[in-house]
């Protein structure tokens, strides 16, 4: 008998959320369905108001759909306290931004660590697991260097490894290379194909078709409704020669 599918880590199920400015209605999704399994890598386009920003934001649970169903891990969210989405927002689901979201007061390793203190996980368990994805990334020898003293790419490293720390079902990367040059984006993008093949799953959100060719499928948004759900068979794949330092 052959293997089972992998879990479903994401359904959502006729999912809309419409915004009230005013008197005026605006419908950011309308009627959004999309299953998304464990250890897929998947890349959302779409224009600026297509819906993108706020998919993520719904599956990031920062934000509640107005109707509809979305299951994490088969867990209904709209069942949810706010107290228990934040928790659930720490421990299941990494965040990268194109911004970086990194805190200049603070080491690298302390930036990393800090999901974990979120989650009262005793001290040297958190330096030894932040320590660990430091490693992952490619930074061991960076740890104690603060943001100022990294390049952009570092700071995306940590931002990535600060992602992982938690051991999340997923990491959403809303445009992780918007601030990058050709060159660091590439080096970005060969770390995120290096952490798929260890089991990762991870959700892009992107308005470029060079980052998003590098996910395994693609889903086009337009007016809030998912218009194409493709496998992409144009995949670009850096082979293992690109993988950073420690992914090997």
């Amino acid at each position: 008998m052959g293997s089972s599918e992998p879990r479903v880590v994401i359904q959502l199920e006729d999912v809309h959320r419409v915004y009230h400015v005013g008197s005026e209605r605006i419908p950011a999704l309308d009627g959004v369905s999309l299953c998304i399994r464990a250890n897929e890598y998947v890349a959302v386009m779409g224009q600026s108001g297509s819906g993108k920003s706020t998919l993520m934001n719904v599956l990031g649970c920062l934000d509640r759909p107005t109707a509809g169903c979305y299951r994490l891990d088969g867990d209904d969210t709209s069942r949810l306290g706010d107290g228990r989405l934040a928790q659930v927002r720490n421990d299941r689901i990494g965040f990268v931004f194109q911004s970086f979201e990194l805190l200049g007061r603070l080491t690298a390793l302390r930036n990393v660590e800090m999901p974990l203190v979120y989650s009262r996980v005793p001290w040297r368990q958190r330096r030894r697991r932040a320590l660990a994805v430091m490693q992952r990334v490619g930074l061991s020898d960076r740890i104690s260097h603060r943001p100022s003293q990294l390049s952009g790419g570092q700071k995306q490293r940590v931002a990535i490894a600060r992602a992982l720390v938690c051991e999340p079902s997923i990491v959403l990367a809303d445009e992780p290379t918007g601030n990058l040059d050709s060159r660091t984006s590439r080096e970005i993008m060969a770390l995120f194909e290096a952490l798929h093949r260890q089991g990762q799953t991870f959700v892009v959100v992107t308005h470029d078709e060079e980052i998003a060719r590098h996910a395994q499928r693609i889903v086009h948004m337009r007016d809030g409704r998912i218009v194409h759900d493709e496998t992409n068979t144009r995949r670009v794949l850096h082979g293992d020669a690109a993988s950073p330092e420690g992914l090997e």
